[in-house]
Order: structure tokens, then C-alpha cells, then sequence
């Protein structure tokens, strides 16, 4: 039987319908706030809303104790909690999922925003504080679409400031979302 090979470039190919914006830029900047605004403004105008977040260093979604955590610790595969509400997995895999990958779990939705995957060669938006005390990530990078600062910044792309969500969401919807039935934001 042959060796079976993971060949990476397969699964980076986009093969996912669903909209995906990256919201990238180092920690601090306050990217997990925008995305929590977005959701709220978007899913205000009719929009589906998936989000996706990146962590490099790995995570723990299960209590120690609870039964999802005695499943995998007993050596399961994948567990899944169910409700009436809400489904949550946590699943043993192979390599560090990419987005497009992961998306395929949320075909159902209208956009998909993913916070991480800093070099990834998709449209980004990146967050970007001046105090941070660190360059931009993206500011010369192809896929930068737009940048949210505490202040105006001019790297060739919109700049929206940090309370301006309303706006970003705008954006959003006009450059992802016009050919699908949604209320102007």
C-alpha cells in the first residue's frame, strides 16, 4: 500500500463559498473587540456571521472534570457537545487546520471572520495601535484591504478608527456581501 503524503496546498486551495475577512494585527491591539462590534453590527443587518480565531499556542474548551473531558482523555478521536442552543468539538487532527478548511464547518453562514493567520494571502484588515510599540504587520502586504488605528494612518488602503464600526461593517457588506440579500448596514 503506498505511503500516503499530506500535501498542504490541497487543503490552502479555495474551495469555500463562503466569504472570509481577516482581522490580523499583534496582541493588544484590540482585535477580539472589533470582531465582538462586527458581529453585533452585521448580525443587527440580517447577516449570518461566522468567525473563526487563530491561536498558535494551543487551547483547553473542555473543564477538567466535565464529561467531553473524560471523553478525549480517554482517548476518543473527536467529541462533540450537543444542545437544543449549541454544538462544540473539539477534534485531534493531523496539522494546524486552514481556514478554508475550517470554514467548511460553516457553509451556512454569510461571511467568515477570522481573527489570526497573519501571513495568510487573503483579504485582511489589520488593527493597528500606534502605542503599540511595534511595527504594522501588513502594511505592505498585497491582501491589506484596510486598517483600523487609534489614529488616521495612510498606507494606501481605507482607514477607519476604532469606534468607526458602523462604517467597517460598511465596508464589509459592500465588498464581500453585495450580491447576497442582506439590509444595508
Amino acid at each position: 500500500m503506498p505511503e500516503l503524503v499530506y500535501d498542504r496546498s490541497y487543503h490552502d486551495r479555495p474551495s469555500v463559498s463562503v466569504p472570509m475577512v481577516f482581522i490580523v494585527g499583534f496582541s493588544g491591539s484590540g482585535k477580539t473587540t472589533l470582531i465582538e462590534r462586527l458581529i453585533h453590527v452585521l448580525v443587527r443587518n440580517g447577516v449570518r456571521v461566522g468567525t473563526i480565531k487563530h491561536d498558535v499556542h494551543g487551547f483547553e474548551m473542555d473543564s477538567p472534570g466535565k464529561d467531553t473531558w473524560r471523553h478525549k482523555r480517554a482517548g476518543a478521536g473527536a467529541t462533540i457537545i450537543s444542545s437544543p442552543a449549541r454544538i462544540g468539538m473539539v477534534k485531534d487532527v493531523d496539522h494546524d487546520l486552514s481556514p478554508n478548511e475550517l470554514a467548511g464547518l460553516m457553509q451556512d453562514m454569510d461571511i467568515i471572520l477570522v481573527e489570526g493567520y497573519k501571513s495568510i494571502r487573503q483579504p485582511k484588515i489589520e488593527v493597528f495601535r500606534s502605542g503599540n510599540d511595534k511595527s504594522p504587520v501588513c502594511r505592505d502586504d498585497r491582501h491589506l484591504i484596510a486598517v483600523v488605528s487609534d489614529v488616521p494612518q495612510n498606507w494606501g488602503v481605507p482607514c477607519f478608527l476604532m469606534d468607526q464600526v458602523d462604517e467597517i461593517a460598511a465596508f464589509i457588506t459592500e465588498k464581500f456581501l453585495q450580491d447576497q440579500t442582506v439590509e444595508n448596514v
